[in-house]
């Protein structure tokens, strides 16, 4: 597979040695290579250049650096991985780079064979990625279209046997709420709020992906995900923290309000639940979703955030403590528990 990688970085050294120490590759057309010497070379050209696959950046850089370009990258683009490239080696640098999205850190003066090392490993994860937003899309697709054609296919009993199939996993499941959108879609017209939703839904989707998170479903003017694998708890915070912070950025001018400016409420449980197929084997339609008291209780902590919150229980606190930072809300009373429980707001 070839790969299109941009290059930035002030000195011209780096990219007389790139193109000298990968002429081999770049004659036989495994890597294509784009140069920029700052940040916001490197934006113009990513504009110009829709197909490139990753961006190599160095920290210290006139004009925009490379820890600002980490973030604007984040911004335009979450599937876009970038390795530093950097003499500052440091693991102040390195904790600052990997916090806002770098995937990997290669110091200078660089070993050209651990650079190769590296990109080659970014492009198996950016091939993983992209064959992962495939099949979601695949399956949103298939899940339009299920109950019209696929499924008249399939017998009653084969439902049946379909609906039986389970199985107990740990994951982590989120709900995503758009505080007071109910008053909203009350005033506006009804295709100005079919828009905002799709559009809001769109930057919480897009979130939710770059984490490995799936989307389970859209409830009305909210959204379930759910999170599997190694950090699954973790993956889904900083997918919660991705969407506050996008839709915070968010502004609207609409008929009834000249200021609009929305809002998320999250909430965040981890643990035991069911998997499976659950339908109607009568009407011939199901969905592949998760049940159980840890999803039910990622909903009800839902319902206690307020607007810009994303609340967790106290042991997803404890279990994610050295990541995150988390304020104590302190205890609630929460549906179908007799208990009060303790939660908090995180934070950052």
């Amino acid at each position: 597979m070839k790969a299109k990688i941009l290059v930035v970085d002030d000195e011209t050294d780096l990219e007389l040695l790139i193109k000298q120490k990968f002429r081999r590759q770049i004659r036989e057309k495994q890597y294509e290579f784009v140069f920029a010497h700052d940040g916001h070379e490197a934006l113009a050209l990513l504009n110009e250049h829709p197909d490139i696959d990753m961006v190599l950046t160095d920290i210290n850089m006139p004009g925009m650096d490379g820890l600002t370009l980490l973030v604007r990258l984040h911004e335009t683009n979450p599937m876009l991985k970038a390795v530093i490239v950097s003499a500052y080696g440091d693991m102040e640098n390195i904790r600052t780079a990997m916090n806002r999205g770098a995937f990997d850190f290669v110091t200078k003066p660089v070993n050209f064979e651990d650079l190769e090392l590296t990109m080659q490993k970014t492009m198996e994860y950016i091939a993983q990625l992209r064959q992962t937003v495939q099949a979601i899309r695949e399956n949103d697709i298939l899940r339009m279209y299920v109950d019209e054609s696929v499924l008249t296919f399939m017998s009653k009993a084969e439902f049946e046997h379909s609906l039986s199939a389970s199985e107990t996993v740990t994951a982590t499941v989120m709900f995503i709420d758009i505080c007071g959108f109910t008053a909203i879609a009350e005033r506006e017209h009804a295709d100005t709020v079919v828009k905002l939703v799709n559009r809001y839904f769109d930057v919480m989707v897009k979130e939710i992906i770059a984490q490995s998170g799936h989307v389970d479903k859209f409830m009305g003017d909210a959204v379930m995900a759910v999170f599997r694998g190694e950090y699954h708890l973790d993956r889904a915070i900083e997918a919660a923290l991705g969407v506050r912070a996008q839709i915070a950025r968010i502004g609207e001018s609409l008929p009834t309000q000249p200021v609009y400016h929305p809002e998320v409420a999250i909430g965040i449980n981890t643990g035991e639940m069911v998997s499976g197929n659950i339908g109607s084997a009568t009407l011939r339609r199901l969905d592949y979703t998760v049940i159980g008291d840890a999803v039910n209780m990622a909903q009800r902590l839902q319902t206690v955030a307020r607007a810009g919150q994303i609340v967790i229980s106290e042991a997803s606190q404890q279990q994610v403590a050295e990541s995150f930072t988390c304020e104590r809300i302190g205890e609630v009373k929460l549906k179908n528990k007799e208990a009060p429980v303790v939660v908090y707001n995180v934070v950052g």
